[in-house]
């Protein structure tokens, strides 16, 4: 699925959640397009007309250009009177009959990537509790598109490092850095809510190990999480830091891989679950 489509998906479920946390009838949404700096609204929720679909929004124009441009959050009781927007969008948002308006950026890395609107079609005050659940709905999105842009980065890494070079120093280094990103994918996988992103993310790291069976050998997720850490360098204390964990805990997350791969020591703990292809 092209990164878009996948950005559009993440949008249309973080425009159900809002409208469900919110109780705002209305919901659209949509992404900046690459290489432009405008949104095109793309997904509708509880929307009466087609009046906003493809709605090319300029950054500065209007609510939502106002939100990209500042990177914040922006409200407005009563979008056709207010004085603290440009009004260059005002017909197709009153064809559509909203009056109370929110935008929310979705920000990734300090880039806006998306915007998401909630909106009343009566001239009313917005609470702060429903500005939080909207931006909770936008963090959603920023986090899903963290994890899929990291999952991407990994396995381009890893598909465009050559076998040849491994051995090499600079081979070397390369491999660290996707032993490092391993580690962190598999730290921030039981953070993620969504059940079937998290497996496609645990199912992504799977697909940077070595492609070999691991001979009966398996290891429960925390060892495996705790030795992806242990294979990047991290010391039991960082592990724990990383993880949640308490010190003590690593080390019996340790001392079972350990055990089960019949490893005396950390260095051949690592080296026996790469050769079982649990490792990168």
């Amino acid at each position: 699925m092209a990164a878009e489509a996948v950005a559009a998906v993440e949008i249309r479920g973080a425009l159900a959640r809002l409208r469900r946390g919110t109780g705002l009838p209305v919901a659209f949404g949509g992404l900046v397009e690459s290489g432009r700096s405008q949104i095109r609204i793309s997904e509708l929720s509880g929307t009466a007309t087609a009046a906003l679909s493809s709605l090319a929004v300029t950054a500065g124009n209007g609510l939502g250009g106002k939100a990209v441009a500042l990177g914040r959050p922006c409200a407005v009781m009563d979008y056709p009177s207010s004085r603290h927007i440009s009004h260059e969008y005002d017909v197709p948002v009153a064809a559509e009959g909203i009056r109370s308006v929110l935008a929310v950026p979705v920000v990734v890395r300090r880039r806006v990537r998306g915007v998401l609107y909630g909106a009343l079609r009566s001239a009313q005050p917005l609470g702060e509790r429903t500005l939080d659940a909207a931006v909770a709905a936008a963090r959603d999105v920023e986090q899903a598109l963290v994890v899929r842009d990291e999952v991407r980065g990994l396995l381009v890494s890893a598909r465009t490092e050559p076998a040849a070079s491994r051995g090499g120093t600079d081979g070397a280094a390369g491999w660290e850095q996707v032993r490092e990103a391993h580690a962190a994918l598999r730290a921030l996988a039981p953070r993620i809510a969504d059940p079937a992103l998290r497996a496609e993310l645990l199912a992504a790291c799977g697909l940077l190990t070595a492609p070999r069976p691991a001979a009966g050998t398996s290891l429960a997720p925390r060892e495996l999480d705790v030795l992806s850490w242990v294979a990047a360098g991290a010391t039991n204390a960082a592990v724990g830091e990383r993880l949640g964990l308490r010190p003590e805990t690593v080390k019996g997350y340790l001392r079972s891989a350990m055990r089960k791969l019949g490893a005396h020591t950390r260095g051949e703990a690592v080296t026996a679950a790469r050769r079982a292809g649990l490792l990168p």
